[in-house]
């Protein structure tokens, strides 16, 4: 089950909230847990087993560190198991058929589906074992609370990545709930998912069916289009996940701030996917020394974060290659032209973030490296292919307003608009339409879905 979907929309979600309001306080996380189950098990019947082994794991070994002597082997047994998990799940046949290519050993591939989420609830998992260790959160004494921690449905399956300490409040009882604030911020990320991300993903498979004949001008259109889908995309579950929270009471944190505007390679990754930087920041690279190091050991430090950030993204090599790109990109800026680029014109540094941005994404899409060779000789002018053509004209008159859309709604330009308007004399006029807007937007993201099948997810192979 994902969110925009027909059956969360009408039945999952409405039931729970209704659930969840009758019932008294201390009876909400119960309600929430069970919820958070069936939601898992809509797709995972097999896999919520794997959850809740996991949560209890992980339960039992943050009460044993808070009163052991032991604590650094139950971390490093904790930490020992749920990469195992991990690695097992989702890059155990990435790592036997890269063996199998080198010795030219044949080795069958094992037939295990990838756990939805499991990189984010892992991720949270450890987090919490090792925020205990260091003594920043006290162990959860209720594995029922800690369950719902990790399985709270509207982050499992593609976050925000959320820490214990973020929520224990809300665990504890302290809710604040937002229902409307809530409902528009899920309608906002609905709109984003279904009417941008979908539409715009219709684009980068018409520029795919060109194949190797796709003229330069139509193979950065579609993947100037596919870098505003997976934004969207992701986006739009995160405000959707934020909007849940709010309605429930909890407050998850930000996890995207119009990263397309940033004017640096470093100001990107400190707006987009949030709290995975965060993570990895603080559990990887903080422990490795961070800045307090060597330049040459915080080059290294740089490069082992991003290339770990770039295989939590998926069970492929372009994915390390992605990350790595990146942190070659992070370690320049930082160590060798990074004060030039600060006096340089802002729209130069931005058009310099967004190139480099969307040719990462180039990377990123292609799993096979033969197909992503044939595409960049095409992005620039190597493989013989035309300028521009009529398929690149034709894609322009049929995609260009949806994309100019696209374009607008990736930038901070009508929250500012929103924003001065609230704080006007006009605020109830303003309120009035945007409460009309948003309406409109989610009967027509609901049309879409009843009409339409194209509905992926990309992040669900993360």
């Amino acid at each position: 089950m994902v969110f925009s979907s027909i059956p969360f929309l009408v039945f999952f979600l409405p039931l729970c909230l209704i659930c969840y309001t009758a019932v008294p306080a201390r009876w909400k996380n119960a309600v929430l847990l069970v919820f958070s189950l069936v939601f898992y098990a809509w797709g995972e019947p097999v896999y919520i087993l794997l959850m809740l082994f996991s949560c209890t794991l992980n339960w039992v070994l943050c009460r044993r560190m808070e009163k052991s002597r032991h604590r650094r082997a139950l971390l490093a047994a904790a930490v020992t198991v749920n990469l195992a998990f991990l690695v097992f799940f989702k890059y155990a046949n990435l790592l036997l058929g890269t063996f199998g290519a080198l010795t030219g050993v044949p080795v069958p591939a094992l037939s295990v589906a990838l756990p939805v989420g499991i990189s984010f609830y892992t991720f949270q998992a450890m987090s919490c074992v090792v925020d205990v260790y260091r003594g920043e959160i006290p162990a959860e004494k209720s594995l029922a609370r800690f369950m719902t921690y990790i399985s709270m449905f509207p982050q499992l399956i593609a976050g925000p990545i959320v820490r214990y300490a973020d929520v224990a409040d809300a665990l504890g009882g302290n809710l604040r709930p937002d229902f409307s604030g809530g409902v528009l911020r899920f309608a906002q990320g609905l709109f984003k998912k279904v009417l941008l991300a979908n539409s715009l993903g219709l684009l980068w498979d018409s520029v795919g069916a060109l194949g190797a004949s796709a003229s330069v001008a139509s193979a950065w259109f579609g993947l100037c289009a596919y870098t505003l889908q997976i934004y969207f995309d992701f986006s739009g579950y995160s405000d959707m996940a934020i909007g849940m929270g709010l309605m429930l009471g909890y407050r998850f944190p930000e996890n995207f701030n119009f990263p397309y505007i940033s004017r640096s390679v470093t100001e990107f990754w400190r707006r987009w996917h949030i709290t995975l930087s965060s993570w990895f920041k603080s559990y990887v690279y903080i422990p490795l020394g961070g800045n307090r190091v060597s330049r040459g050991r915080n080059v290294v430090n740089l490069l082992i974060v991003w290339g770990l950030s770039g295989l939590w993204h998926g069970a492929s090599w372009n994915f390390l290659l992605w990350g790595l790109y990146y942190g070659v990109l992070l370690a320049l800026e930082k160590f060798v032209y990074g004060k030039k680029l600060e006096r340089c014109p802002v729209f130069f540094r931005r058009l310099y973030t967004m190139l480099i941005v969307v040719i990462g994404f180039g990377i990123f899409v292609f799993d096979d490296f033969s197909q992503l060779g044939a595409f960049f000789r095409i992005l620039f002018f190597l493989s013989g292919n035309p300028a521009a053509d009529g398929s690149f004209l034709y894609l322009l008159r049929s995609f260009g307003i949806l994309f100019a859309a696209g374009v607008l709604f990736s930038t901070p330009v009508c929250t500012a608009v929103g924003t001065r308007l609230n704080l006007s004399r006009a605020k109830p006029v303003y309120e009035t339409v945007r409460a009309a807007v948003y309406t409109v937007l989610f009967v027509l993201s609901i049309a879409c879905l009843v009409s339409d099948t194209f509905n992926p997810f990309l992040y669900f192979r993360f």
